[in-house]
């Protein structure tokens, strides 16, 4: 299973938010890129970084943030975010991102991700955010009354391949993931599935492996010292 660890960036700060809620937001870490070498030291081979300007508003200010991580951490980049159009798509990837994560946009604007997959294929994954099973899209803050699991199958419909599962009840709370929900998104598609919220131990992220995961994601848990990241890159098998 790959394991990636994750910065999320808002005002150029390595932060973290409590279920999504931006008046929750604090700072974790002083430098993001001393922050990816460190995972890289660590064993890792991939990062998960979210621009949450980005995903609220549609301005991406963190690019050369994320430039610098690309091009010196030795990570490969999966980036999520505000990006909603082709140009994004562009953009993002000419600044060495190897993934690209379409959240919203995949509600709003499924021929999007459609044309997105035509051209760059596994490039691409998307984004669920859910609350209470349904979608939440704009930076978690609207609830587009689509229900996930539906939501997801009618993704691979369209040719998605990676899909990146956030339950936001359990994102940023430490009381581990939602894993009734990741086995019942894995009963109904095909798609290689990161898990995303929740990540409270190594306990946590062993269990998601023996699920048959693509990949996690740890973020609080490790800023908070309650994940030991090499242990878990190590348990976790080939990170290629």
């Amino acid at each position: 299973m790959i394991i990636l660890p994750a910065i999320d960036l808002k005002d150029g700060q390595v932060v973290r938010l409590y279920k999504g809620e931006f008046d929750t937001v604090h700072q974790v870490a002083r430098d993001p890129l001393a922050a990816a070498r460190d995972f890289f030291a660590a064993g890792a081979r991939h990062i998960h970084m979210v621009d949450l300007d980005g995903a609220r508003d549609g301005v991406r200010r963190n690019a050369a943030i994320v430039r610098a991580v690309a091009e010196q951490s030795g990570l490969a980049v999966e980036l999520g975010g505000g990006i909603r159009t082709m140009a994004d798509l562009e953009e993002v990837f000419a600044m060495g991102v190897s993934r690209a994560v379409i959240g919203s946009a995949a509600v709003s604007d499924p021929d999007f991700v459609c044309a997105a997959v035509d051209r760059y294929g596994e490039r691409i994954a998307v984004g669920i955010d859910a609350k209470d099973g349904r979608v939440r899209t704009a930076g978690w803050l609207e609830d587009s009354g689509r229900d996930c699991l539906e939501f997801a199958c009618s993704m691979e419909k369209i040719g998605v391949k990676y899909i990146i599962f956030t339950d936001i009840d359990t994102d940023g709370t430490l009381s581990g993931p939602s894993f009734a929900r990741l086995e019942a998104l894995q009963r109904r598609v095909s798609c290689r599935i990161t898990a995303s919220g929740g990540v409270s131990s190594n306990a946590d992220i062993q269990k998601l492996a023996a699920m048959g995961l693509y990949g996690a994601i740890v973020g609080k848990a490790y800023y908070a010292g309650a994940v030991d990241l090499a242990r878990a890159v190590k348990e976790a098998g080939s990170q290629c």
